[in-house]
């Protein structure tokens, strides 16, 4: 079967028109300072049947379903954005982070698949008909499929949302991607299994030499396999031409390991998965070379599938609110909860703990992926899918601010911070002195030698001097520390810091904060800062030379 002239020539209008409409959502959708992966799905709905094939029937066909070969081409290239997608997926797998976060990212990790996994499968088992059930007689694999679903984090989307939220490096930020990486893999390795149970295996493979072949391949790819490719690739990067030679032989591994998973019948997508992580574990990877992967991949390829996705169906049509308003319901409950239980259990507090759930509660790209495999199989029909498209848009979009309110919950105010017993009187005579003074102090507190603390302070103190207007200086510094501390000194000499106004400072506050939050150390100066620019206040406060009314002034 060929393509005609006329096919081909449809065939590249129809790829020009989705990668423009893709690029012109997507750049609306940074606008808003949401991924650009939601733009590209929102543009595939426009351009798909729900709007675009409405308004123009006639031109929509034509591009896109009028020739059997054109939507074979579809298909095929559609397919190939999707292996190379999943495959720059693994590349940001870092096994490394999941093994240093230890104890916490192992209960955040199995409690985030487990228990959203527990509750779709009992939903689905024991109501299939409120899900959307297709086949009755399939009530295990879609119980199956839908603890799976519930059970997926998009790891892409919640590492967008870490950066943007400036808690990438922070202990959370990397509780959440330690985690979602262990999701990841977990979850396509129980959907490969379903996989195989729906008959799709090929070459006369049986359930068990499919499963057992998958495990196989998993565990002589992660073991064997990610220490070969670490030998190797140093040798391709210095005698073939940089990048080139390695960004094919990653191509090449990636696309063999699709063929071989294809080949057993539990999808091309899980091989080009697992070979991306054993390639980004090499520490000779370099990072230039992974970001023209990704760059290439996720600006032509990715784009190409996610507008595909609403070319599917009409999600105006196959709009159930039922079956979405469950699907949403259980996706929070489950995620939330089950890494919100895990991440206290592993020792965080509950805030942090519940940040961390709604962190991990991003389907985005990946939940998709899985709706379009199932319903590729027939397992799910149009209402469930769409549906499913919309829990994963929404709990990607509401991720971040859901998890600003209890990171900011979590972040105290500076009168909150003000402690009684870290308020002195001092006769100190210059500024290293007082430094000195309240370095000691917070020592004892935080339990981090002083001179530590002296010479970050002195070293900041260095750079710029910290004299405010209004007779105070604000000493700071970030150091590594979980929670930020004040320290106050009311002096009795007044010491020269510098200040705008040329006026010696009266009163010295020490600020430590711990290095994984920026955003919390501007806060606190904003604040204090703000405080004392009242002069009245100030004259207030400093009426009575003493901690104790000093501090219920401040506390009041």
């Amino acid at each position: 079967m060929n393509l005609s002239a006329s096919d081909i020539t449809l065939f590249l209008v129809g790829i020009s028109v989705m990668l423009f409409f893709a690029r012109a959502f997507g750049e609306i959708s940074r606008r808003f300072k949401q991924p650009i992966v939601m733009g590209e799905i929102v543009a595939g709905i426009v351009l798909g049947p729900t709007i675009f094939g409405m308004l123009f029937p006639d031109f929509f066909n034509l591009l896109f379903t009028s020739s059997k070969n054109i939507s074979i081409a579809y298909e095929g290239l559609t397919t190939l954005a999707v292996i190379m997608l999943l495959l720059v997926s693994g590349l940001e797998v870092d096994l490394s982070v999941v093994l240093k976060q230890g104890k916490t990212a192992v209960t955040t990790s199995l409690m985030g698949v487990l228990f959203p996994f527990v509750v779709g499968f009992g939903a689905a088992y024991f109501f299939p008909e409120l899900l959307g059930i297709v086949n009755i007689e399939q009530k295990l694999v879609f119980a199956l499929f839908v603890g799976t679903a519930l059970s997926i984090t998009a790891l892409p989307v919640v590492a967008k949302t870490l950066m943007d939220l400036n808690i990438f490096k922070s202990e959370i930020g990397t509780v959440i991607i330690a985690s979602a990486m262990v999701n990841d893999l977990i979850g396509w390795i129980i959907f490969s299994i379903i996989l195989s149970m729906l008959g799709t295996a090929s070459h006369g493979l049986n359930f068990g030499a499919t499963v057992g072949l998958t495990f196989l391949f998993i565990g002589v790819i992660l073991v064997i396999g990610r220490k070969l490719i670490n030998l190797v690739i140093p040798a391709i990067q210095t005698k073939t031409s940089f990048p080139g030679g390695v960004i094919n032989f990653i191509l090449i591994l990636g696309f063999l390991g699709a063929a071989f998973t294809e080949y057993i019948g539990i999808h091309a997508i899980f091989g080009s998965f697992i070979i991306g992580i054993a390639i980004g574990d090499s520490a000779h990877l370099k990072e230039q070379t992974k970001e023209i992967i990704q760059q290439f991949i996720t600006n032509i390829f990715a784009p190409l599938f996610f507008v595909s996705i609403g070319l599917r169906v009409n999600f105006i049509a196959n709009f159930d609110i039922v079956i979405v308003l469950v699907f949403l319901i259980l996706a929070f409950a489950g995620k939330v909860i089950g890494c919100g239980l895990g991440a206290y259990w592993g020792g965080m507090k509950k805030d942090d703990a519940l940040a961390v759930g709604f962190g991990m509660n991003s389907r985005g790209a990946m939940e998709i992926i899985l709706g379009i495999l199932a319903f590729n199989f027939g397992l799910i029909n149009e209402k469930v899918f769409v549906a499913l498209v919309i829990m994963a848009l929404f709990t990607s979009i509401t991720s971040a601010p859901l998890m600003t309110i209890f990171l900011n919950r979590k972040k105290k105010s500076f009168k909150d911070l003000v402690n009684k017993n870290l308020i002195i009187v001092s006769e100190a005579t210059d500024k290293t002195e007082v430094i000195k003074e309240l370095a000691s102090l917070c020592a004892a507190t935080i339990k981090l030698n002083a001179e530590v603390i002296y010479e970050e302070v002195l070293k900041r103190e260095e750079i710029i001097p910290t004299g405010i207007a209004n007779t105070l200086a604000l000493p700071h510094a970030r150091l590594n520390i979980q929670k930020p501390i004040i320290a106050i000194a009311l002096l009795k000499n007044e010491i020269d810091f510098e200040a705008a106004d040329n006026i010696p400072s009266k009163i010295v506050i020490l600020l430590l904060t711990p290095k994984t939050d920026n955003e919390l150390q501007l806060k606190l100066l904003s604040e204090i800062a703000k405080y004392f620019g009242n002069k009245e206040k100030v004259d207030e406060l400093l009426a009575d030379f003493n901690p104790q009314s000093v501090y219920q002034k401040l506390v009041k």
